[in-house]
C-alpha cells in the first residue's frame, strides 16, 4: 500500500472514491424521468430523445473493460482525478447543452469518464482496506451500487419539476469538485502499478467499441424496433456477435492485449462475475417493472412509486452493514444461498400482484427483497476477488462491473419485451371469453351505462360507445397486470440459477489466511 494511503484512514478513502461511483450510478437513472421535459425542449421525437439514454450506456459499455489497462498507462489516481473531472464538466455541458445532438455528445462523455470511475473506485477501495476487512470495502461500494438506481428517478422527478431537467446534470457540479478536492488530498498512487510496454493494442479496442457498442444499442432499442424484425436490429446484432468474438479471439491471441481476460481462470472470481450478471438481471428488471406497475396500473404518482422503492434501498443498506461485520466468520456461499432465498420469496410475493394490490404489501415484497439484495452483493464481491493479486485487481474490477452492468440491459430488455408480448397475448385470451351475448357482460355494459348516462345526460348510442370503449379498458389492465406477473415469475429463475454458482464462490477471507496473503 502506498505511503500515504497509510496515514490516510481507509473510510476517508472509501467516502472519497464513493462520490464518483455514487454520481455515476445515479446518473445512469435519474435522466429517465426528465425525458419527456427534455423531449419538449428540443422538440424531439420519442426515438431522437431516448438517445439521451442509449448513449450514455453504449459509452459507459465500451469503457469497462479497458479502464484497468487506462488506469496502468496513465497511473490511477491522475486517471481517477481526470475522469472525474472530465463528468463534472460533461454535466455542466449537457445541463447547458443548446441543442440535442450537443446533449447527446455530452453524455458520450459523461459515460466514458463515468464508467471509468466505478472499477477505479472498486479497486482503490479493495486496496485501502486488509484483506480481512474487504467485506466492509464492499458493503461502502455496495451502497453506491445497490442504492443509487432506487434514489435515481425519485430525485430526479423531484429536481425535474421543482428546478427544471438541466439541474438534474448541474447537481453532480458540486459534488464532482469535493470529490476531485478530497481525492487530492486521500488519494494515492499504488506503487505495484506498472505502466504497460510495446505498442497500444488497438485492435482490441476496436473490436470492444463495436461489439459492446453494438449490443448496448441491440439491448436498448430491441423491443422498440420489434427486435430481429428489423433490418436496423439485426445488423447491430450481427456486429455485437462479431466485434465479441474478435475481441476474445484478439485478447488470447495478442502478445500484449488490452484487457487480460485470463483472469477467468481464478474459479472464484469465474463465478462471482456469472453471479454479479445474474444479480443485475434481476436487481435492475424488477427495479425498472416495480415502479412502472404501481404508475400505471395502481395509479400511484412518481413520488408514491419512489416512496414503493425507498424502503427496500433502506433495508439494502441495514444488510450490508450485517454482512460486512459476518464476512470472515460465516462461509460466503452461505451467505449468498441466503440473499437468493430472499430474493425469491420476493419475487414469489410479487407474482401474487393485482389491480388490488395495497401498498402494504407491494412495500413489504420490495423490503424483503431489498433485505436480500445486501447478502448477495458484499459476499459476492468480497468472494470474487479474494485470490486475485493486486497487479490484476484493476483488470478485474472493470471486467466484474462490465457484467453487472450488462446483466441490468439484458434483464430491461427481456422484462419490458416479455410485458409487451404477453399482455397482447392475455388481452386474446381474455377477450375470446367475452361475448357481446354474455349475460354477465351485458350486465356490466348495462350499470355502465345507466351511471354515465345519469351523470353526462348524453344520447343512448354516445353512453353505448363509452361503455365498450370502458369495458375495453378494463380489459386492457387485467391484461397489462397479467403480463407483469410472467415478468417476475421470469425475473425469478435469474435467482434459481444462483445457487449451483453459489458452490463456486470462495468461503471467504479469514484473518488467519489474510495474514498469509
Amino acid at each position: 500500500m502506498a505511503e500515504n494511503a497509510k496515514r490516510t484512514s481507509p473510510y476517508l478513502i472509501a467516502f472519497t472514491s464513493m462520490l464518483g461511483t455514487l454520481m455515476e450510478v445515479v446518473d445512469t437513472s435519474v435522466a429517465n424521468v426528465s425525458l419527456p421535459h427534455m423531449q419538449g425542449t428540443f422538440s424531439a421525437s420519442v426515438d431522437e430523445i431516448t438517445w439521451v439514454i442509449t448513449s450514455y450506456l453504449v459509452a459507459n459499455a465500451v469503457i469497462l473493460p479497458i479502464t484497468g489497462w487506462l488506469a496502468n498507462y496513465f497511473g490511477r489516481r491522475r486517471f481517477y482525478l481526470w475522469c472525474l473531472g472530465i463528468f463534472t464538466l460533461a454535466s455542466l455541458g449537457s445541463g447547458a447543452a443548446p441543442s440535442l445532438p450537443l446533449l447527446v455528445v455530452m453524455r458520450v462523455i459523461q459515460g466514458c469518464a463515468g464508467g471509468a470511475m466505478v472499477p477505479m473506485s472498486q479497486a482503490i477501495l479493495l486496496e485501502a482496506f486488509p484483506p480481512e476487512e474487504r467485506g466492509k470495502a464492499m458493503a461502502m461500494f455496495g451502497v453506491g451500487v445497490v442504492f443509487g438506481p432506487i434514489i435515481g428517478p425519485t430525485l430526479g422527478g423531484w429536481i425535474t419539476d421543482n428546478w427544471g431537467w438541466p439541474w438534474v446534470f448541474y447537481i453532480n457540479i458540486p459534488v464532482g469538485i469535493l470529490g476531485i478536492v478530497l481525492g487530492l488530498m486521500h488519494i494515492s498512487e499504488p506503487s505495484h502499478l506498472k505502466r504497460p510496454e510495446g505498442r497500444v493494442d488497438y485492435w482490441s479496442f476496436i473490436f470492444i467499441c463495436i461489439g459492446l457498442g453494438s449490443l448496448e444499442v441491440v439491448l436498448n432499442r430491441g423491443e422498440r424496433y420489434d427486435w430481429f424484425e428489423s433490418r436496423f436490429i439485426s445488423l447491430f446484432a450481427l456486429a455485437a456477435a462479431t466485434g465479441i468474438a474478435l475481441f476474445v479471439w484478439r485478447s488470447f491471441t495478442a502478445e500484449r492485449p488490452l484487457v487480460d481476460l485470463h483472469v477467468f481462470n481464478d474459479r472464484a472470481f469465474a463465478s462471482g462475475t456469472i453471479l454479479m450478471f445474474l444479480l443485475g438481471f434481476g436487481l435492475f428488471g424488477a427495479f425498472t417493472m416495480l415502479p412502472l406497475f404501481t404508475q400505471t396500473m395502481l395509479g400511484y404518482t412518481a413520488t408514491w412509486a419512489g416512496l414503493v422503492l425507498s424502503p427496500g434501498g433502506i433495508a439494502s443498506l441495514c444488510a450490508m452493514v450485517i454482512v460486512a461485520n459476518l464476512i470472515g466468520k460465516i462461509d460466503t456461499r452461505l451467505l449468498v444461498a441466503v440473499g437468493a432465498l430472499l430474493n425469491l420469496y420476493a419475487l414469489w410475493l410479487l407474482r401474487g400482484i393485482d389491480l388490488n394490490a395495497d401498498f402494504r404489501y407491494v412495500m413489504f415484497s420490495r423490503l424483503v427483497q431489498g433485505f436480500g439484495l445486501g447478502f448477495l452483493f458484499v459476499p459476492i464481491s468480497t468472494a470474487a476477488f479474494s485470490h486475485l493479486s493486486p497487479q490484476k485487481m484493476g483488470q478485474a474490477t472493470g471486467l466484474f462491473n462490465l457484467l453487472r452492468n450488462e446483466g441490468g440491459s439484458v434483464g430491461i430488455a427481456l422484462s419490458a419485451t416479455v410485458l409487451a408480448r404477453h399482455a397482447q397475448t392475455h388481452h386474446a385470451r381474455l377477450g375470446e371469453r367475452l361475448s357481446a351475448y354474455s349475460p354477465v357482460v351485458q350486465e356490466r355494459l348495462a350499470a355502465t351505462a345507466h351511471g354515465l348516462f345519469a351523470v353526462s345526460g348524453l344520447d343512448p348510442e354516445t353512453v353505448r360507445s363509452l361503455s365498450l370503449g370502458l369495458l375495453e379498458g378494463s380489459l386492457a389492465r387485467q391484461a397489462a397486470a397479467k403480463a407483469y406477473v410472467d415478468v417476475f415469475w421470469m425475473l425469478m429463475f435469474a435467482f434459481v440459477a444462483f445457487l449451483p454458482f453459489t458452490l463456486m464462490l470462495s468461503p471467504g477471507i479469514r484473518k488467519e489466511a489474510a495474514a498469509g496473503h
